[in-house]
């Protein structure tokens, strides 16, 4: 999640107001202390704005004829 948010530029904070995330929540996400569920990363995957890393979200790989990239 970190590449994709780094990758689109935003920082913490936007990444979070965009998504409707606290940023407490988050930066344990981030740094390993507290394990993501399924909820918010769905809520990430399913963004509009990040949709095209879905595939790689759940399986590591792309498609760039469909538009499916890795962040990297």
């Amino acid at each position: 999640m970190k590449a994709i948010r780094s990758r689109e530029g935003l920082t913490q904070g936007e990444f979070c107001e965009l998504l409707g995330f606290s940023i407490s929540t988050w930066k344990k996400y981030e740094a390993g202390i507290t394990e993501m569920g399924v909820a918010p990363f769905l809520k990430v995957a399913n963004h509009p704005q990040f949709k095209k890393y879905a595939l790689w979200l759940t399986t590591g790989e792309t498609a760039p004829s469909c538009d499916q990239v890795s962040p990297e």
